[in-house]
């Protein structure tokens, strides 16, 4: 993996971490590959049972590199090409698809500002710890360019239509109490205990049952543009493969002995 994007595995938690502080972890291709190619790594290893997404420095990620950006458009042009914003499909789309899609949990650590595409990540993931100092800002429109990394799938969901409207037609900072209060933040932490707090929180959940995890990311999925009827279907047969699980008969035996239960993830 390259430098920009670290990857540490233990106990069943993967860290993956952006590393271009000086960068405010800014997404040159470089980083888009490496942070694409870690996800899917962790999304395939059997043993990852949740992964913890964060950032070095200051930023969790502003998004786009417009250095590296403004070059390419420039080559673009040259050249008679439109290569540049094929990263949308290349990068942006397979790395939310693995942030939503993976069946394991993801817990994005947001350390500090989280804009554009930075933004769209961590609105992919189960769950945000947030710095007391971290903000979230769409930026899209201030660089005249619209909604990607799934940003119009996910605001909306998390804070409803009519305020993803608001923050993506007026780009602002959100800071992390008003995201918190709007849904994006699941919790806020204070910033010197902001490592600490989501690593906490992702090894719980490498610590629990992994697979009803995966199932729950499938129904809420599901649910979001299914009907009543379709959904209850749906959660029968979720329920149904969950029940069958070996870490179901763990946690019921567990119980009924008033033991904590010691899951194996499937």
């Amino acid at each position: 993996m390259a430098d920009t994007v670290l990857y540490e595995v233990s106990d069943g938690l993967a860290t993956i971490t952006l590393n271009r502080p000086d960068a405010m972890n800014a997404l040159d291709v470089e980083t888009k590959v490496a942070l694409r190619d870690t996800l899917r790594l962790a999304a395939e290893d059997d043993g990852v049972r949740a992964v913890l997404l964060t950032g070095t420095g200051r930023a969790f990620c502003v998004g786009q590199d417009l250095k590296e950006h403004i070059g390419l458009l420039a080559a673009d042009r040259e050249n008679g090409t439109e290569l540049t914003m094929t990263t949308v499909r290349e990068h942006y789309n397979p790395i939310t698809a693995a942030i939503a899609g993976m069946r394991k949990p993801v817990v994005a650590g947001v350390n500090g500002v989280a804009a554009g595409a930075g933004a769209g990540f961590a609105f992919a993931a189960d769950y945000r710890v947030v710095a007391d100092t971290a903000a979230f800002n769409t930026a899209f429109t201030g660089v005249a360019l619209t909604a990607d990394s799934g940003v119009s799938w996910s605001l909306p969901r998390l804070i409803g239509h009519s305020r993803a409207s608001d923050l993506l037609l007026f780009p602002r900072n959100v800071g992390a109490q008003e995201a918190y209060e709007l849904g994006i933040a699941n919790k806020v932490v204070p910033a010197a205990d902001l490592p600490a707090e989501a690593t906490a929180v992702a090894r719980r959940l490498a610590e629990g049952p992994t697979a009803a995890y995966a199932a729950i990311k499938e129904s809420l999925a599901y649910a979001a543009d299914h009907s009543l009827e379709e959904s209850l279907a749906h959660e029968d047969v979720l329920q149904t493969r969950a029940g069958a699980s070996k870490d179901h008969t763990i946690a019921v035996e567990a119980f009924v002995k008033k033991e904590k239960p010691r899951f194996q993830g499937h």
